[in-house]
């Protein structure tokens, strides 16, 4: 991310102060340089008070009468107008900095995404650098990040810390080298994605990652920023697929349920749309995430399968993990599957049988254009 500083004037100067000091030195009145000048002496009075514009057909005039050049007076009432414009810009960026506490902006300074600044409004106008907005309430008319918005109407999440999220992955994965985009090849892949849950995360994610990129899917795994309760999303850049996850709540059984539930949508819905979890309010969206749900659930545990093991009259750790080994799935899927569905207990000794994901410390950013490696998640219990 570039950091070069400009800095501006803030004192707004209109050219009409340097016109009357050229009239005062030449000792010609407004009313002479009117007659010069063939244009109307009130019109003239304002551009001194610096009410009217000093147009280039004016500057021109005043060069030919007076001798001073034509892009002078341009300049100056160009850099007048800027000023001003900059002014109000500043005094909008002053009252949005109510949104700052949706967005938790250290965490976007310790991913290289925003230069670290005290004044709220230099961290306004450094996130509407990072969406690339004019005003941070025109995101929720950005194609990108409206779901963010929809999504929020439902939960207690903060749509404009979704819309980060999202651009944070969308900055990671422009910079992620991944083939054309093929239904095919990711559905071939399905069996091989399922045989990684019984992988550690040092692993799995180099393979996944590489995996889901021959497919024409750029994976990226961020740490979800307060006020999101975000698991995964989908949307898509060009001709590839980008499928986002965080590993909030840290068990390993969610993750896997997450991805094929992203890899649902990616396989069978809108290219056009994005897709965060399952929160929207819209019924036909909230018809694609029932399908993506009962894609993960269907793929991970197959449901006659799965209905058999609940049939039997015991679940101990020892069937469980025969089960799992049959499906060739991670244990600790299939106790998540039990918990989920209420055949046993949130709170068991089964529990020693899932996995948990924590993040590594990462110093190296996020930069646009660059892939920055690893998704930073470990093994832990």
């Amino acid at each position: 991310m570039m950091t070069n500083q400009v800095y501006h004037s803030d004192v707004a100067i209109p050219p009409g102060e340097y016109l009357a000091e050229v009239l005062a030195a030449r000792q010609i009145s407004q009313a002479e340089l009117s007659r010069r000048m063939g244009r109307p002496e009130q019109a003239l009075n304002e551009i001194i008070k610096g009410s009217k514009a000093i147009t280039p057909e004016t500057a021109i005039q005043l060069e030919q009468v007076l001798g001073v050049p034509a892009h002078i007076w341009t300049g100056m009432e160009s850099e007048y107008q800027l000023v001003r414009a900059r002014a109000k810009e500043a005094r909008q960026a002053a009252g949005e900095t109510g949104l700052l506490e949706e967005i938790s902006y250290s965490h976007l300074v310790k991913m290289g995404v925003v230069r670290a600044v005290r004044d709220g409004a230099e961290k306004i106008d450094e996130l509407k650098k990072f969406f690339g907005v004019a005003a941070l309430e025109n995101l929720q008319q950005v194609k990108a990040y409206r779901p963010a918005f929809r999504v929020a109407e439902k939960r207690k999440a903060s749509p404009y810390a979704l819309a980060a999220w999202l651009r944070c992955g969308e900055l990671k994965a422009s910079g992620m080298a991944a083939k054309p985009y093929s239904k095919e090849g990711l559905e071939h892949a399905l069996e091989e994605i399922r045989r990684l849950t019984n992988e550690p995360p040092e692993t799995f994610e180099p393979a996944l990652k590489s995996l889901l990129a021959e497919c024409g899917v750029a994976l990226v795994i961020l740490p979800h920023l307060p006020k999101t309760y975000a698991h995964g999303a989908t949307f898509w850049l060009k001709d590839k697929a980008v499928l986002m996850m965080s590993i909030r709540g840290s068990w390993a059984d969610i993750f896997w349920f997450s991805l094929f539930h992203e890899l649902a949508h990616i396989l069978l819905h809108d290219k056009r749309a994005t897709f965060i979890e399952d929160g929207n309010s819209d019924p036909e969206v909230g018809k694609q995430e029932d399908e993506a749900s009962q894609f993960a659930t269907d793929n991970l545990i197959p449901r006659t399968r799965h209905d058999d093991f609940v049939a039997a009259p015991v679940h101990t750790a020892s069937a469980i993990r025969a089960f799992a080994q049959e499906l060739g799935i991670h244990g600790g899927i299939v106790v998540g599957r039990l918990q989920h569905d209420g055949v046993i207990p949130q709170r068991t000794p089964l529990n020693a049988l899932r996995m948990r994901l924590k993040w590594k410390a990462v110093k190296r950013p996020v930069n646009p254009g660059r892939d920055q490696g690893g998704a930073c998640v470990s093994r832990g219990h």
